[in-house]
């Protein structure tokens, strides 16, 4: 035997129930780290360990670029770690509601009174916001109709907040403004919110105060330029809220990852979000057959190697990598087993001459014995 070379072709892919069960489509070797030192390897059977970093079953490190909350990569390798991962809450800035206001409503007698909003108000739809500390809060928004013209009728509502939720401790009127139909029932004018003196919406909690919430109805015609009917409409027929929606969000820990063929994990968060929290990275070696090996797949750089080129995977001639995907033995074992019969015959076949050789010297020279 001259040498013992490694091969580093494809070899046949299983899929898995693990998402953390890699495979490299093409070439390249993940790379892993320990306190001994660096390694390389096509294996990519991974976990988290009790610390929550990503490491293979001898509990190497799985190395890859880093993400910031805001889900940009940064500089330079380092451990994997989904433990401190979190998504950050994010405040409530915009609402939009999409309803029927009825048109066959009369006017309420008196004003708006928060007191007394079912009698004092037309109808209401209710809509949970969040302030700067991610805690949810009820806005109950009550529309009231206030002028009725043949040309089209007038509606102004109140964003209440409840005593649990706001910051005097009182219920109370924290925004409210007005909205004009024309005689077809589309929306026309939106008009400027009023909020309370601190120029916003004030929760308890301990959270920033004057937090600005724009409440918007739907592209209005004279307002926004719009058609007035995608929006709140004031039909003939009973009230009703047909969507709502808001941007804020509270905090959330990570559920579950994906991780797609560039090796970008994407982390799902329990409050509903998602962002890149890591990218795997590859490393290729212009010499890979001289890598030192190190046992348990694992592969370690020599000076016959060369230093390895290090990317994300996809770019730099490196291949891309499948999750819940594992890359079985590259060897054929039908094929081998054909040449150990094969080897194995010409053992035997060689025994077998080097046995009759014997037996003809022999047998030769006991007949030259018997000559004598």
């Amino acid at each position: 035997m001259n040498s013992v070379s490694p091969s580093f072709t494809q070899g046949t892919f299983e899929n898995t129930a693990n998402v953390l069960d890699l495979a490299v489509d093409g070439d390249g070797l993940f790379i892993m780290e320990d306190s001994a030192g660096t390694y390389y390897s096509r294996a990519g059977q991974f976990n988290i360990n009790k610390d929550g970093f990503v490491v293979n079953p001898s509990n190497q490190r799985l190395q890859g670029y880093l993400y910031n909350q805001s889900g940009v990569a940064t500089s330079g390798l380092g451990d994997i770690n989904l433990s401190t991962l979190n998504s950050s809450p994010t405040e409530t800035t915009a609402v939009s509601i999409a309803a029927n206001v009825d048109s066959r409503e009369s006017i309420p007698v008196g004003a708006f009174d928060v007191t007394d909003p079912n009698s004092t108000s037309n109808f209401s739809s209710s809509v949970t916001v969040y302030d700067s500390l991610g805690n949810s809060h009820v806005v109950d928004v009550y529309f009231r109709k206030s002028v009725e013209l043949p040309t089209g009728n007038t509606w102004e509502w109140n964003a209440v907040v409840g005593a649990n939720d706001s910051l005097s401790g009182n219920t109370e009127v924290q925004a409210s403004g007005n909205i004009t139909f024309n005689n077809n029932g589309y929306l026309d004018t939106e008009s400027l919110i009023t909020y309370l003196p601190s120029g916003g919406f004030d929760f308890t909690g301990g959270a920033a105060s004057a937090q600005v919430i724009n409440f918007d109805f739907g592209e209005s015609i004279t307002t926004d330029g719009g058609t007035g009917q995608d929006g709140t409409v004031q039909y003939g027929s009973q009230s009703a809220t047909m969507f709502q929606r808001q941007d804020g969000y509270s905090s959330g820990a990570l559920k579950s990852i994906t991780i797609s063929q560039d090796g970008t994990m994407t982390g799902i968060f329990t409050n509903g979000q998602t962002r890149g929290v890591a990218q795997v990275a590859l490393a290729k070696f212009l010499a890979p057959h001289s890598l030192t090996k190190m046992g348990r797949n694992l592969f370690a750089e020599s000076t016959n190697s060369g230093q390895p080129v290090i990317s994300v995977p996809g770019t730099s001639g490196t291949g891309t990598v499948l999750s819940n995907t594992l890359e079985q033995s590259n060897v054929d074992l039908a094929e081998e087993f054909v040449k150990l019969i094969m080897h194995q015959r010409g053992f035997q076949a060689n025994s077998r001459m080097i046995s009759t050789s014997d037996e003809l010297m022999i047998s030769g020279q006991l007949q030259d014995d018997i000559n004598i």
